[in-house]
């Protein structure tokens, strides 16, 4: 098992919108994403995180790569950013 935690600084009034993305491609991330197990929104107020499932490291860093992450979510959510994401993947032990 393995998890892919991308964390976003959004503004509060961007969070609604942000919220909009994550729900729009939770369905496809989870069908269509090979080796994909779980997907999370975790909210505070220094930011929020999205935290993906995936079987291995080996699934977690091809989605990374895949269109659905970069053209459809990436486009997708790049107007309600204030920095760049922070991108980890740990490897459950």
């Amino acid at each position: 098992m393995a998890y892919l935690e991308i964390t976003l600084k959004v503004s509060n009034e961007n969070r609604p919108a942000a919220a909009g993305v994550y729900n729009k491609y939770k369905e496809p991330f989870l069908k269509q994403v090979q080796g994909a197990k779980s997907k999370e929104l975790l909210v505070r107020d220094e930011d929020v995180q999205v935290l993906h499932g995936f079987a291995t490291v080996a699934d977690a860093k091809a989605y990374l790569q895949s269109d659905l992450f970069t053209h459809d979510v990436v486009t997708a959510l790049s107007p309600y950013l204030d920095a760049a994401p922070e991108v980890r993947i740990y490897e459950v032990a």
